[in-house]
């Protein structure tokens, strides 16, 4: 195995191989201890694309706050979803099935759309500058996080994350945006494991075999991940599982790691130990 290799497998906390029931386990017992140790959280808080991640980070989200209701005997628990479209979304019939298999306590749709473009349309008039696509999609991610942490403000709320390894190893998610986020269930998850969780759950397999995207440029609409990043999940899960993939791929998913690793520590400060490891 590639050194680098394993060094991301420890970092990141992959295991080789899973078994779904006790990871789904492990995982639930993981949101209620941590929602136990924080008594003023009552809710939970979620987007829900319509993804496999979202599906199963939901999932195990109203799993643990209907464990959490019976055995505290509080109805005050809440799992609440939201459905974060700009404008129309393209696979607003997944989001719903997702929906529909979560079962949440409250759903919510907030279309961040005039809040985009709002925002655009100020940078424009007080800048003259232009804002690109790509970066109007990583406005579109810190819009629908903005608007979890309102929800879960209002009512005594932490905000679910769907990162997982496959997903932080590349760094494909927006930096405070679908990156940001209180506590994650799927760290340490490969794509494969993540719908092995939603097999054993009996979800329908339209919700994690369909082809993953992030749907947020305009110019490029449900493009998926796997063209987006130039490696395929699957050598991703491979690479993590500490299996043998081909030389290309590795170098790909080596160098997006370390071009990503911005993304993966907190914001630096004087003390930091991360900044004094750089400039060493």
């Amino acid at each position: 195995m590639r050194v680098l290799q394993q060094e991301i497998i420890k970092a990141l906390g992959v295991n080789s191989t899973i078994d779904p029931a006790t990871e789904l386990r492990a995982r639930i017992d993981f949101l209620k201890e941590y929602i136990q140790t924080y008594p003023f959280i009552k809710t939970l808080v979620l987007g829900i694309s319509g993804g496999q991640d979202s599906t199963l980070a939901g999932k195990i989200s109203q799993l643990a706050i209907k464990e959490l209701r019976m055995e505290l005997n509080d109805n005050e628990y809440q799992f609440v979803a939201i459905r974060l479209p700009y404008g129309k979304q393209n696979d607003e019939d997944d989001a719903l099935k997702a929906l529909d298999f979560i079962q949440p306590d409250q759903s919510l749709v907030i279309n961040v759309k005039t809040t985009v473009d709002a925002l655009v349309s100020e940078i424009k008039t007080s800048s003259s500058m232009l804002i690109s696509d790509f970066n109007k999609g990583n406005i579109k991610a810190r819009a629908r996080m903005i608007a979890q942490y309102a929800i879960a403000g209002e009512m005594n709320g932490a905000v679910i994350g769907t990162d997982h390894a496959a997903e932080s190893v590349t760094g494909f998610y927006t930096k405070f945006g679908d990156g940001a986020a209180d506590i994650l269930p799927l760290s340490g998850l490969t794509k494969r494991q993540g719908r092995s969780i939603l097999s054993y759950l009996e979800a329908d397999p339209s919700l994690y075999l369909k082809v993953p995207t992030a749907d947020l440029e305009e110019n490029r609409p449900m493009i998926s991940d796997e063209s987006a990043l130039g490696v395929s999940y699957e050598a991703i899960d491979n690479y993590l599982e500490g299996l043998e993939v081909d030389e290309k791929d590795a170098q790909t998913i080596e160098s997006w790691y370390q071009k990503s690793e911005h993304k993966r520590h907190l914001p630096i400060t004087v003390a930091s130990t991360f900044w004094k490891k750089q400039e060493s």
